[in-house]
């Protein structure tokens, strides 16, 4: 198990890392106003979010 996840973990850090790398402006620009949103709203985001990474590693695997 643990040979996957730690490989997984290491992809989200890339991935994620991109955008500030590529376009700090932009990047900062979005975090700003994800800092103004409301709870609901970003947790919406986050389970939507999860949802299309399940869904991908459903049609993946």
């Amino acid at each position: 198990m643990w040979d996957s996840i730690i490989p997984a973990l290491a992809l989200v850090l890339v991935i994620e890392g991109m955008l500030p790398f590529l376009s700090p402006k932009s990047w900062r620009e979005a975090m700003s106003q994800a800092v103004k949103l409301p709870d609901n709203m970003l947790r919406g985001l986050g389970f939507f979010s999860m949802l299309a990474g399940v869904a991908i590693l459903y049609l993946v695997h």
